[in-house]
């Protein structure tokens, strides 16, 4: 596991034999696993689950996988790997324009199936990511995706603006810590001579609105002559 972090996966898999099968595996090798329930609302599930990897079937009740790989996409660039027993190329080639990362075919190797997932985690958090930081940042309820500027709590999703969403992970990923007006305007601005101190201010406020929209109040407390702090445990 990358630097002993414990992953998580949800597995898509409306065959339970596969999806216990898959499941027993992951779990005996250190991972937490969320199977999906409702295929009706599978983005849903996925918002709700907060997963680091997907392992998608494509035949599904409702809507095939590729629909739910558009839709996770709206809101996330979590590794999304297929497991399908369609082993035509051009399945495989669909799958990768919808969106998927990897493709596993049915019937399959479960020490293939680690392998993959454990190299799509690599890629994504670990030592061949590609700033070194992942997109996804987890606190509490909140799920922040750099790549999209995008937040989600639960089922709602809202988009920030670059400076609104920089001053938002900034707080995250310190979160349950004061963070200095002096830092704060520094990670936001590259020059902070010319910065009305004010202007922090706003941009704390137009956060603050928009974490409302979620239904979150509270989550972002000033600490006056200190700075800002992201309530760690609102979410409890």
């Amino acid at each position: 596991m990358t630097e002993g972090r414990r992953f998580r996966i949800l597995i898509v898999e409306d065959d339970e034999k596969i999806a216990s099968i898959l499941a027993d595996e992951f779990v005996r090798y250190g991972y937490d696993v969320v199977l999906a329930r409702d295929y009706a609302n599978i983005k849903g599930e996925f918002v709700a689950a907060r997963p680091d990897v997907v392992l998608m079937d494509i035949n599904l009740p409702r809507y095939d996988g590729y629909y739910w790989c558009r839709q996770i996409r709206t809101v996330s660039r979590v590794p999304i790997l297929f497991i399908s027993a369609r082993s035509d190329q051009m399945d495989q080639v669909r799958a990768i324009d919808h969106g998927a990362d990897d493709y596993i075919t049915k019937p399959f190797n479960l020490e293939l199936a680690r392998a993959k997932v454990k190299a799509a985690i690599r890629r994504a958090y670990g030592e061949y990511a590609a700033a070194g930081e992942a997109d996804l940042l987890r606190v509490g309820p909140l799920v922040l995706d750099r790549a999209t500027n995008r937040v989600s709590c639960g089922d709602r999703t809202v988009e920030l603006s670059p400076k609104e969403f920089r001053l938002l992970w900034c707080l995250a990923r310190r979160a349950g810590e004061i963070v200095g007006r002096e830092t704060l305007l520094e990670e936001l601005w590259d020059d902070t001579e010319f910065v009305d101190d004010n202007t922090l201010t706003v941009n704390v406020t137009r956060v603050r609105r928009r974490l409302e929209e979620l239904g979150l109040t509270g989550v972002i407390e000033t600490k006056r002559g200190q700075g800002y702090r992201l309530n760690a445990g609102w979410g409890e």
